[in-house]
């Protein structure tokens, strides 16, 4: 597997994916709708909070798309930081290691590009294992206080502790 940057035209594959990996089996929809996840990428990718060195895909043997991930600008008071999310695979390359691999690979870039830290709204018992807490211990807030169990943080390099107080997701998760 090969970890590279999103590319022009890898568009409606990422779409694809990231619907595919947040449909609600068994739940009957129409044929035009896409879970609201799919949407937000391109959402996301339109807006002015676009890191393009952080939307990252994973390239299975085959040479098609098998996952996608992506951080946008996000913010603690003023204080530039990064939202996580999506992170998709595609059903059939689930717990074979894809999303883990993309996991290391964003949050390596991240550090990299000398970011302070990473947020994302998830399962602590998942993101628990790339090193992420609950938002509470580093004295910052999620967005929706329903969502302080599932608010996540990530300290990297640059990390400073007086990045404190609540959370802001790029424009677009608003309407998720």
């Amino acid at each position: 597997m090969l970890i590279r940057p999103e590319a022009a035209g890898d568009e409606g594959a990422i779409r694809a994916i990231t619907a595919a990996a947040f449909a609600r089996p068994g739940e009957p929809e129409p044929a035009e709708a896409e879970p609201a996840e799919a949407r937000l990428v391109d959402e996301l990718r339109a807006g002015p909070d676009w890191l393009p060195g952080l939307s990252l895909v994973a390239v299975g043997p085959d040479g098609g798309l098998t996952g996608h991930v992506l951080c946008t600008r996000g913010y603690v008071g003023t204080a530039a930081v990064l939202a996580l999310g999506p992170l998709s695979v595609r059903p059939d390359g689930q717990r074979r290691g894809v999303g883990s691999a993309l996991m290391h690979a964003v949050l390596g870039a991240a550090d990299a590009f000398g970011e302070p830290l990473v947020a994302l709204l998830g399962d602590p018992a998942y993101y628990g294992r790339f090193g992420f807490l609950l938002s509470t211990d580093y004295g910052i807030l999620p967005p929706r206080s329903e969502w302080r169990p599932h608010f996540q943080v990530r300290a990297l390099a640059a990390y400073q502790p007086s990045v404190r107080g609540t959370f802001r997701y790029p424009e677009p998760f608003d309407r998720t």
